[in-house]
């Protein structure tokens, strides 16, 4: 398979996952002929293609968790839930949907969620309109935690992504 059909999947699945208008390479019909070859090892092309992605996503993952863990204290989901508080306008998010943008099950969060409370970057709080709704809110701690972590985040993707 060829460099720029591994390049055009991967772009195809981070469309899917950012939700950018993405359009199926292939629909039904066409029954994704020619990923379906089979390459010089006997592999189908649309399994090289995955594995390639697979690939990739471990190798900027295992940066991240290393550069964020050694200088921040960090893993990579914990990173992504001070993100995605910091991006918020109130910087907080109801745990369900803050598990689904994090991509964890409500429970996995939650223990996360512990962790983080326990070194005061979160806090949990009532929904005031909803007693059952409970919000994750981003502590001053927690946004300079993220405001620190931040520029290593970046450069590891930067790096990672675009060979810089």
């Amino acid at each position: 398979m060829h460099v720029q059909a591994v390049v055009a999947n991967t772009l195809d699945v981070l469309a899917t996952n950012f939700g950018l208008g993405y359009t199926p390479p292939v629909t039904q019909e066409q029954g994704g002929a020619g990923l379906v070859d089979e390459g010089p090892e006997g592999v189908p092309g649309i399994v090289s293609a995955w594995r390639a992605l697979a690939a990739r996503h471990a190798a900027v993952s295992a940066a991240l968790e290393r550069e964020l863990g050694e200088r921040h204290g960090l893993g990579v989901t914990e990173f992504e839930v001070l993100e995605r508080l910091a991006e918020d306008q109130e910087h907080k998010f109801r745990v369900q949907e803050l598990a689904e943008a994090v991509h964890l099950s409500q429970s996995a969060l939650s223990r996360l969620i512990g962790r983080l409370e326990q070194h005061g970057l979160v806090e949990r709080s009532l929904c005031d309109l909803d007693r059952r709704g409970i919000y994750v809110c981003l502590t001053e701690a927690g946004r300079r935690r993220h405001a620190e972590a931040l520029p290593t985040q970046r450069a590891v993707l930067a790096a990672a992504l675009t060979g810089a």
